[in-house]
Order: C-alpha cells, then structure tokens, then sequence
C-alpha cells in the first residue's frame, strides 16, 4: 500500500521548482540563435521576415523553428503579426552584434556545448538529439525500449505526476459524472489512472503501455493498492486496437510527437470511443497565440530536442480533433505549469 493520500492535492504549486529543470535546454538554444546563426542581426538587417525566409536563409526545419520562434515571443524579443517577425527594442539592443549593448559574448561559454550542439542538430536536421545530448545514447523514443532506461525515466515523470495528477483528478469530475471506464493511453508508471480513480469511486480503468513500461506500471499500481481496479495491457499505441471504453486520458502524451503522429492518436481515440464519450488531453500548453507562457515556450525547447514533438496550444489541438467530430471544452490551468482540456465525441 502507498503510504501517502493518493486523493489527497498538494498544498503548494511546485512551479518554480520545475521550471529549473525544464528550462534546461532554453540557453543553449538562445547561444545558437544568438552566436552560431546570428539571427537577431540578419533579422535587424531584413527588418521584417517571414518563417519561410528565416528557414530558407538558415536551412532550419519547420518544427524547430516554430519552438524557437515560440521561444522569441515569449521572451519578448520578436514579435509576430500575420507571419510577418520584428525585433522588439529589446533585442535590438542587445541581441544584435553592432549594438554596444550586444550580450552575444555572455553566451560564448556554452555554445559549443554537447546541449547546444543537440539544438543546432534538431533545428538543422528536424531529429531529436541524444536523450540527454550523451554521444552514446539514443532518442527519448528509442531509450524507452531499454528497460533499465525505462525504469528511471518512468521514475522521473511518477514525482511529479504525483501533484500533477492529484489536482488534474480534482478538476476534472465535472467531466466525469456519467463515466465509469477509464483507458489511460501512453500512461508510464500510472500514476495519473492512479490518482483519478483514488476520487472517483465508480471509476476502474485500462493502462495501454508498451513494454517493458507496462511492468513498471504494474508494480505502481500494485503499490497504491489499485490492482483490483486498473487492467495493463500491453501493446503499441499506434499499431494495436485500443480497448473500448468511455473516456481517454492522454496524459503528457501528444507533445511527444509531430502533427501526423497526434492525427493518429486523435483518430484512434475516435474510433475507440462511442458518441458522448470524452477525451481528456493533459499537459504543458503554449497560449493560442503562440507567445507564451515563457516557461512552456522554454519546456518546449527540451521536448523538441529529445522527442518528436513540442508544446502546442488548445487551438491546434482542438482543429484536429475538430476533424474527427469532437467538441472541445475551453482550455483550464491546474498546477506547475500544466492544465487540460475535455474533447467530447458528438
């Protein structure tokens, strides 16, 4: 049995605390932009481009380039209307190599980085750096296979999915009134399943993970006393049937893949469900207007380095499901940077 309230919310926001590690890669992508690309001072020289110009003259690949352009708003540094980017007065001053203000040599320790390096690999090429950027080591996807890797990084995402999925539970039973099945997609140690069944009595759920993650899940589950309410079963979320069900939670999952992977995902989750049944996507959102919050901009610099995807906002979410007959609920905050969204199958 676990020795904590699984119902219980935590009483602080462990924002801030987060916030330093996902910030980690946002710096070196900076010292590329900055040193490496000279960005600022080509876009300082052109006044004002386009996201095709700025790709063409650097040869940067579109999802990238939408992270760090995501970055530049947020930061207040670039601003955008109709596709059309400015410098802000800030970057002129300072980010543009013939102000005397220019801060590029501040950034000259790190890039040359193994980080740095990674960032420049992904905006040049599109492909995810070395997880960690360690020469001998795969992609975050690839990592997973490995159980020993697994194991550790489901560890990661299980303390903090604690709180996280604690009050996501929380805000949510609005939703969940005429729901009795669960089938948490992508669900790592199932902490989230865990944590939503924990205040929801009439609730048993499926996890679908791949193995060897679905071992992992298995003790979890075991260990907060869930065994006799969650089912595991094993498979590839893109390959196999999914389980029917009346709701979908998909939980730090769809900002791990690019736009043709989530059409997947979304497609399946409306082949699984009937009418009247819900998906519940939760997760780092950037606003509609791709301009913040920092800190999800800056998480979305980690993510596109060791995945295949990045943060994205409600609204390009919901165009897709959308397309697949679902209506979507407006967008809510729940903690650390996170919140959620309900899509309903009409």
């Amino acid at each position: 049995m676990t020795n904590f309230d699984l119902g219980k919310n935590p009483a602080t926001d462990p924002a801030l605390l987060l916030r330093y590690r996902d910030r980690q890669y946002a710096a070196d992508l900076m010292a590329v932009a900055i040193l490496k690309l000279n960005l600022f001072s080509w876009i300082d020289a052109q006044q004002v481009v386009s996201t095709k110009q700025i790709g063409s003259e650097f040869g940067l690949a579109e999802r990238p380039l939408d992270v760090l352009l995501t970055l530049c708003r947020a930061g207040g540094w670039v601003t955008t209307e109709a596709d059309q980017h400015r410098l802000t007065e800030l970057a002129e001053e300072h980010l543009v190599d013939s102000s005397p203000y220019y801060l590029g040599p501040y950034y000259e320790p790190i890039v040359e980085s193994p980080i740095a390096q990674g960032c420049y690999q992904v905006l040049t090429r599109d492909r995810p750096a070395n997880w960690q950027a360690k020469d001998d080591s795969n992609d975050w996807h690839e990592s997973m296979l490995d159980e020993s890797f697994a194991k550790g990084f489901t560890a990661l995402m299980n303390c903090r999915g604690v709180a996280m999925g604690q009050t996501l539970a929380s805000a949510v039973q609005p939703w969940l009134s005429d729901v009795t099945t669960v089938l948490d997609i992508g669900a790592g140690s199932g902490i989230y399943t865990s944590t939503l069944l924990a205040k929801n009595n009439q609730l048993s759920a499926t996890i679908f993970e791949q193995t060897p993650v679905d071992k992992i899940a298995h003790a979890e589950i075991v260990r907060h006393g869930m065994g006799d309410r969650i089912k595991i079963v094993s498979g590839d979320m893109f390959k196999d049937a999914w389980p029917t069900t009346d709701c979908i939670l998909l939980s730090n999952v769809l900002h791990d893949w690019d736009f043709p992977a989530i059409r997947a995902l979304i497609q399946k989750s409306a082949e699984t469900l009937r009418s009247g049944g819900k998906v519940i996507v939760h997760e780092a959102f950037l606003n509609d207007a791709k301009d913040g919050p920092l800190p999800v901009a800056e998480y979305s610099v980690l993510l596109v380095n060791i995945t295949q995807g990045r943060c994205y906002s409600p609204a390009e979410y919901t165009a897709i499901f959308e397309e697949f007959g679902f209506r979507c609920d407006p967008y809510q905050d729940t903690i650390a940077d996170r919140g959620f969204f309900v899509a309903t199958k009409l």
